[in-house]
């Protein structure tokens, strides 16, 4: 065969790969969706928090809130700029792309929803590998109908979810993983995409994006978030004896067998409202405790073993509620209260 008709084939066998992935993701896109939802998942711990609105409902409306102002106005504006986009290129606005961008609108519309819901009904711990299958979702939808880079890059953040979620990642971690994939892995996709590659150099180009979008947070968790505190360790007694003089840093270890009372707030339809009902606790094993002039940081830990953030200490379940009525006892409850300090 000449090498004329060599290359004849190679360009009908590009044009048909053209014509069968006919959408273009638009640069604009990547960056503004990328850049939004980074914002909000590092800004996640200081913003809307607990002790800024301690109302769990009036928190999680304006979380919801807050979702749809900041996915809303990065929608509008990639529809805007892809709108221009198309016609500064003469190009028609295909009904396939209309639609992807509309299954992207609801994946986005899910994990607001999902996130709302974890106030009331638990599962926070999976929100961020939540947003991150929905947004790997999202892109190899898109690439199947676009560039393959999109499709591989979606598959990767799929497979990277659900490893999460199977091997049960630390939260704080998972915070900063999906900020990274939404600030820097979307925004990266723009350099490797529309762009005609061999699938070899497209797959070194995956494993750097990997590398690019997952290790920074990994390694800021690992040096940052999980450093050891530099600080002596004192005793509760002693701690107790001075504690209207305390400053700096200093880690109190709490002994086992102590007594850890716990406040419960009974609140709803059933029983009346309750605020100061205490139940005692007894430590079965000691636990040291970071404190920063006088008052409890982000890390805690059973003694000798490693740190951990507070946020993800503290995992509480309730897998039985039982409920009797006889003549002997009366109206009964029975249930199981399981807590761990790390997620088992």
């Amino acid at each position: 065969m000449s090498t004329n008709a060599v290359q004849q084939l190679h360009a009908i066998h590009a044009m048909l790969a053209t014509g069968h992935r006919n959408l273009r993701m638009e640069k604009h896109s990547l960056w503004l969706w990328g850049i939004s939802g980074g914002l909000l998942f590092a800004l996640s711990d200081s913003i809307l928090t607990q002790a800024q609105i301690p109302d769990v409902t009036t928190r999680a409306t304006s979380w919801l809130l807050l979702l749809a102002a900041t996915f809303g106005a990065a929608g509008i504006a990639d529809w805007l700029l892809t709108k221009k986009a198309k016609a500064a290129r003469d190009e028609v606005w295909s009904f396939i792309h209309r639609q992807i961008m509309k299954i992207w609108w609801l994946l986005m519309t899910i994990g607001s929803l999902l996130t709302f819901a974890t106030f009331f009904f638990g599962g926070g711990y999976m929100v961020c590998s939540a947003w991150i299958i929905l947004i790997g979702l999202g892109l190899f939808i898109h690439g199947l109908f676009s560039d393959e880079m999109l499709e591989w890059a979606g598959g990767a953040m799929l497979i990277i979810g659900i490893l999460a979620l199977s091997f049960n990642f630390p939260y704080q971690a998972m915070k900063w993983i999906a900020a990274s994939i939404f600030a820097i892995g979307l925004p990266a996709l723009t350099l490797m995409i529309n762009q005609p590659r061999p699938a070899w150099m497209k797959l070194l180009r995956l494993l750097a994006w990997i590398l690019l979008t997952i290790l920074p947070p990994l390694l800021f968790y690992r040096c940052v978030m999980g450093a050891p505190p530099d600080a002596g360790i004192v005793s509760l007694a002693a701690f107790q004896t001075r504690q209207h003089a305390v400053s700096g840093q200093q880690i109190v270890a709490i002994p086992e067998g102590t007594v850890i009372p716990v406040h419960i707030r009974i609140s709803g339809d059933l029983f009346q409202n309750t605020p100061t009902l205490t139940l005692p606790l007894i430590l079965s094993k000691p636990v040291e405790v970071v404190m920063q002039d006088g008052k409890p940081t982000r890390q805690v830990r059973m003694s000798g073993t490693s740190w951990a953030a507070s946020t993800e200490a503290g995992w509480i379940s309730i897998p039985r509620i039982d409920a009797e009525l006889t003549p002997a006892s009366g109206p009964l409850f029975k249930t199981d209260l399981i807590i761990n300090l790390h997620h088992p």
